[in-house]
Formats: structure tokens, sequence, C-alpha cells
């Protein structure tokens, strides 16, 4: 019982902070619990192999004005002439190299997410940001919770 009415908190913040991502994942999650026979068979797959779902979405996202023509090496070039544009390079390699420990932490330390999960909301509902960034937030947490010597136990 729990753990509906948390998902049903998660979907009432997510309504009233305008949050569509999140309320569609609330709603998903609430409907496969809905049947258990389903949910026990879902639920570990999306959990094992979801964020690198994710990322593939994300990836093929990112890869659609490539080949729509919209990004071209002439943009590339252009790019790489100005300081801004080789910001952008190294923050996507720090951003890389961060989900890659976020992602190991997350699958190494499952209770660290309803930290995350509470950060991203109220990131989104009170901060007007974008629930885009748990997997780079659990690498943030990663490196600060190394570097200050902390564990999670």
């Amino acid at each position: 019982m729990e753990s509906w009415i948390f998902l049903g908190l998660i979907l009432l913040i997510a309504y009233l902070g305008k949050n569509s991502s999140l309320l569609i994942a609330g709603a998903v999650v609430m409907v496969i619990k809905l049947f258990p026979f389903l949910s026990q068979k879902l639920f570990p797959v999306i959990q094992a192999k979801g964020i690198n779902w994710g990322v593939t979405v994300i990836s093929v996202a990112i890869l659609i004005p490539i080949a729509t023509g919209q990004i071209q090496f002439k943009d590339l070039i252009n790019a790489m002439k100005n300081p801004a544009g080789w910001i952008a390079v190294i923050c996507g390699i720090l951003v890389a190299i961060l989900s890659k420990h976020g992602v190991n932490l997350l699958s190494s330390t499952p209770q660290v997410t309803v930290a995350l999960v509470i950060g991203t909301i109220i990131g989104v509902v009170f901060l007007k940001g974008v629930a885009a960034g748990p997997v780079i937030a659990a690498g943030i947490t990663y490196y600060l919770v190394t570097l200050l010597n902390l564990s999670f136990s």
C-alpha cells in the first residue's frame, strides 16, 4: 500500500509541477503495477535495462538533426572555431564520464534512487528545472561521496 501512496504523491507533484515526463512515467509504473503477473516480469527488466533504453532514445533524438541535414560538417567545424564550442565538447566529455559512474552507482546502490527522485522533483517543481539528469546527478553523487569518503550503508 505504501508504494501506491508514494507513486500517487509523485503523480500529484508531477501534475502540480506540470512535468509531463514524470507524470507519464508514474502513470506507466502504476498501470504495470496493477497487474502483478506483468509487473513481476517487467519491473526487473525495466529496472535493469531502462536507463540504457533511455540513453538510446536520447541518442536517437540527438542524431535526428544530422539525419535530416539540419546539422552538417560545416556546423561542426564552425563550432570548433570558438571557445563555446570547445566548452561544449569538454562538457559533453564530462557528462559522459559522470553518467558512466552514475549508471554504476544506480545499479549497485538502488537506495540512492529515492534521494535522486526527491531531488529531481524538487528541482523540477520548485526551480522549474527539467528532469533529464538523474544519471548525471548519480555521477556527481558518486564523485562527492567518494571525495568525502562516505557510503550509503
